[in-house]
């Protein structure tokens, strides 16, 4: 059976903070990550671990009026700079997340990117539309949420 296309939907900000710091909301699934997810997340729990990788999460997710149920893996390919969630329930998507340090460190770049496959046919090219559409404004949000709790 053929691979499925994939296509990347991103967001980023530059936020005021030291990288570390920012690294570390996102990297705690018990209270950091939780606090800056956008009101489209529901139901976030984790099911392993808690910091980082080895982490099990699972939440929902609202978008275009659907609710998609969601279980992530968490990774850190580059403890400090990149961290990897990996839906295995249902697998089809990766998010990642990367911090570049700037201003000398008093500052960072951070980008959230989620690669997704597309479904076959004329559904997947019109859900792809719409996802391209709908995510943006989401990490948008999420950014927003994470540099006001960095200056909170």
């Amino acid at each position: 059976m053929a691979q499925l296309p994939t296509y990347t939907v991103t967001g980023s900000a530059r936020i005021d903070a030291a990288p570390q710091r920012i690294y570390d909301i996102i990297r705690d699934y018990n209270v950091g990550h939780p606090s800056i997810l956008p009101k489209q997340f529901s139901n976030f729990r984790v099911e392993a671990g808690g910091v980082g990788a080895g982490t099990t999460i699972r939440f929902d997710v609202k978008v275009l009026g659907q609710t998609q149920h969601y279980k992530a893996v968490v990774s850190e390919p580059e403890p400090g700079r990149v961290l990897v969630e990996r839906n295995v329930e249902p697998n089809d998507s990766v998010t990642t997340f990367f911090v570049a340090p700037e201003n000398g460190g008093r500052a960072a770049i951070v980008r959230i990117e989620t690669e997704m496959k597309q479904r076959p046919g004329i559904g997947g090219k019109i859900e792809r539309f719409l996802i391209e559409k709908a995510l943006p404004p989401m990490y948008a949000q999420e950014l927003k949420n994470l540099s006001a709790r960095l200056a909170g």
